[in-house]
């Protein structure tokens, strides 16, 4: 299934007259990659985002409308547990592991416990 990564990238080929081949060989990657990327089964590689504004020339609107989509893409995110207690490390990971089963107003609540929290350090 396509991404919103894909999405921009199918628009930016298009309106560039590049074919995924012609993408891929700028990125320096092999098309199934590239393929791999857009259809979520690899995360976007961290350098791609400014790589792909230098190639197309991005406008800064681009610029951020990509990386909305490279975020809203990501399968894998990857958390620095480095000054987290044992007991925050397992809260985390089970609300992770747990968010799909949640209903809606439980991801609500929690949403909202969030950003009072952020809003109260302000």
């Amino acid at each position: 299934m396509l991404t919103l990564f894909g999405k921009f990238c199918r628009k930016l080929r298009i309106d560039n007259g590049d074919l995924l081949k012609d993408m891929a060989g700028k990125l320096e990657v092999t098309s199934s990659y590239l393929s791999a990327v857009e259809n979520g089964k690899r995360n976007v590689p961290h350098n791609w985002i400014d790589k792909i504004s230098d190639l197309y020339s991005l406008s800064p609107e681009d610029y951020n409308e990509l990386k909305q989509a490279v975020e809203a893409s990501k399968k894998v995110v990857k958390l620095d547990f480095t000054d987290f207690s044992s007991e925050d490390k397992n809260t985390i990971l089970a609300l992770a592991r747990e968010f799909k089963g949640l209903d809606e107003d439980d991801k609500i609540k929690i949403k909202n416990i969030l950003h009072k929290n952020k809003n109260g350090r302000n």
